[in-house]
């Protein structure tokens, strides 16, 4: 049974859909939700209309239409579905699940040090996926406005190609991912290190 191809963006009609999730993680995100809302209030009246769907979790509500602390399973396929970017956080089933809808996220890992998550296995993965050019590695507030006007101008600059003549870029995606993660959990393991999944 072939799977399908995730369609082609770009000829949407405004407005433009942008999926951001936060994850489920109990530590706050705050810092994304803040640049998003920033970015979402602060744009220009002539740009293209942006609807602004937030999964926000345990961080706080978003103070633009479009907030969900939690999005049930059918409602995130739905939502990856119909949405011309994605923005994430670095957990490896989010990026994967993004990948297989079709989207090159727009990544902005999760930062212990401002006390977003326990260690900092979320920037080691969305580095190495970033320098492959799996995601779109944002770590940043002024990269992910270029960002996502970029991707508002044209959201096909953060769209897998669907070529009929390839394998499903799902499997390749998936594949990539799972050589990723094996290659951070080899080198936990190294005497000395922390296992970076607790």
């Amino acid at each position: 049974m072939s799977l399908p191809i995730p369609r082609q963006r770009g000829n949407s009609p405004a407005p433009r859909t942008i999926l951001a999730m936060v994850g489920t993680d109990v530590h706050r995100f705050d810092r994304l939700v803040d640049w998003l809302e920033r970015w979402h209030t602060g744009r220009d009246a002539a740009a293209p209309e942006v609807r602004l769907v937030v999964q926000h979790g345990r961080s706080r509500a978003p103070r633009v239409p479009g907030g969900a602390p939690f999005l049930a399973h059918d409602e995130l396929q739905r939502a990856m579905t119909e949405a011309d970017l994605v923005v994430c956080h670095g957990g490896p089933a989010t990026i994967t699940e993004a990948r297989r809808h079709g989207h090159l996220p727009i990544v902005v890992p999760r930062d212990p040090t401002r006390d977003e998550h326990v260690d900092n296995h979320q920037q080691l993965f969305a580095r190495r996926l970033g320098a492959a050019g799996m995601v779109k590695l944002v770590e940043a507030e002024a990269d992910l406005v270029e960002a996502l006007d970029k991707g508002v101008a044209d959201p096909l600059t953060y769209a897998l190609a669907a070529d009929p003549d390839r394998p499903d870029p799902r499997v390749a995606a998936a594949t990539a991912v799972g050589r990723i993660v094996e290659d951070l959990v080899r080198a936990s393991r190294a005497p000395g290190r922390r296992r970076w999944w607790r």
